[in-house]
């Protein structure tokens, strides 16, 4: 099959615009073979190579990524790694209760995979730390979400503390937010710090990682033939670690939404708005209302910055324009001015897009898709944990392992069929929009 749409991945996103320069990216350019071929790295890609390089020492690995490591969607989210339930469909992230409790379970999963990894390879506090998020509701209505969450945690005997206005200001520093909640499990990562330190680590004389180097053709021969623009790779058996992306590769076709959000990062702050802003050092906010705004303040590499995460589209053509990342910049402008008055004048320095995968009925695209073939993507929101985990089961189950890793993410079930695109369209776009109209001051 010949794969003719490339990602896109508007704007320049403001964790990699801190960061020095990575260092120049190695491309395939010539005609190789390899043990096990992963497409894509992100989260689920890497996590998988470091899976087989654990299951088989001796194999040769070769990961290819479109871009560089960190340019994609892996450094274009908000950098929660998130272990409780978080639907976005639902109005306070909570769904059925024993799905709850074994999502949680393979999200630890997942975290735990991540933490293995930081530690091993030396990753910094400011790559991959473990200090729990919270909730911020900015409305009553907000704040009776967050004790409803509450409550679900509590039947699910999960430890969460929630905050009133007074803990919200000494946090955050703002007088934007009536109350919080607060949940230990939640590791915070600097996306791209941490998904170019595993690249670089997992590197070596068996693990090759290609960049700016997309697939133009990937078919069977026996073996797959994965082809690019200046070379090619054979290996029996490849792991498609792509997200939404699959479709191009010609699978789970009709059963995939593809959705845009948008961030903004201001520029530093100096000393004096870092002072007169107050609070802690670096917290991160997820909204009361799925639909709302994502809040973070960072202190590391790169300075003292605050980030806004707002706005959703659907966008099954998996492009959308820099108009558009500026005009969803406007609104996160508004969301900062209203939230940090006393920052008057702190201008975004960063927008971006980020791609996100979804499916109707929140299930994963996973699994043996054509023999040799392994799926490993639809994260449905939470891509750096089910990103991780995925990449970890999809390895597991290629190799023949059996696992409580396989056997839980295999039965999540698979995505259901969407009705024909216009009325997925419509019912998408409409139910975005009046979501995001409802979450009213918590956007």
């Amino acid at each position: 099959m010949k794969i003719t749409q490339m990602p896109c991945d508007p704007g320049v996103t403001g964790w990699n615009a801190i960061l020095p320069d990575a260092a120049p990216a190695q491309m395939l350019e010539a005609e190789t073979t390899a043990d096990w071929l992963v497409i894509g790295g992100g989260f689920a890609g890497l996590s998988a190579v470091r899976r087989l390089s654990q299951l088989h020492p001796d194999a040769r690995i070769v990961l290819l990524d479109a871009k560089r490591i960190g340019e994609g969607p892996a450094g274009r989210n908000s950098g929660f790694m998130i272990d409780l339930p978080h639907d976005l469909a639902s109005e306070d992230y909570g769904g059925a209760l024993e799905r709850d409790i074994a999502q949680t379970r393979m999200n630890r999963r997942a975290i735990g995979f991540a933490a293995e990894m930081a530690a091993e390879y030396g990753l910094s506090a400011e790559a991959f730390t473990q200090s729990g998020k919270t909730n911020a509701a900015a409305s009553a209505k907000g704040h009776q979400h967050n004790l409803d969450y509450a409550a679900h945690l509590t039947r699910m005997g999960e430890a969460h503390e929630v905050l009133n206005a007074a803990a919200m200001r000494d946090l955050t520093g703002s007088d934007y937010y009536q109350s919080g909640l607060y949940t230990p499990g939640t590791a915070m990562l600097q996306p791209v710090l941490f998904v170019r330190g595993v690249a670089s680590a997992l590197a070596s004389n068996r693990i090759q990682i290609f960049e700016n180097t997309p697939v133009v053709a990937l078919e069977r021969r026996g073996d797959w033939v994965a082809k690019t623009p200046k070379g090619q790779i054979t290996a029996p058996k490849v792991i498609l670690a792509v997200n939404g992306h699959a479709n191009s590769f010609g699978h789970f076709k009709g059963r995939l939404l593809h959705v845009f959000l948008y961030g903004s990062m201001t520029r530093a702050l100096t000393e004096a708005q870092s002072k007169r802003l107050g609070g802690a050092a670096q917290w991160g906010l997820t909204p009361a209302d799925p639909m709302g705004s994502t809040v973070r303040k960072i202190n590391g590499t790169g300075g003292t910055r605050i980030i806004m995460r707002n706005r959703v589209t659907y966008d099954p053509s998996l492009k959308v324009s820099e108009a558009r990342v500026a005009a969803m910049g406007r609104t996160h402008d508004r969301s900062f001015a209203a939230r940090f008055p006393m920052l008057e004048g702190v201008e975004m320095e960063h927008r971006w897009g980020g791609r996100l995968c979804l499916s109707w009925n929140g299930a994963p695209a996973l699994g043996e898709v054509e023999k040799g073939l392994y799926a490993a993507c639809c994260q449905n929101g939470l891509g750096l944990a089910r990103g991780t985990l995925h990449g970890m089961a999809m390895a597991e189950m290629a190799s023949g392992v059996e696992s409580e890793t396989v056997t839980d993410v295999m039965g999540q079930g698979e995505p259901s069929r969407l009705p024909p695109l216009p009325f997925t369209y419509l019912g998408a776009t409409a139910t975005m929009k009046w979501g995001e109209w409802k979450a009213g001051r918590e956007l």
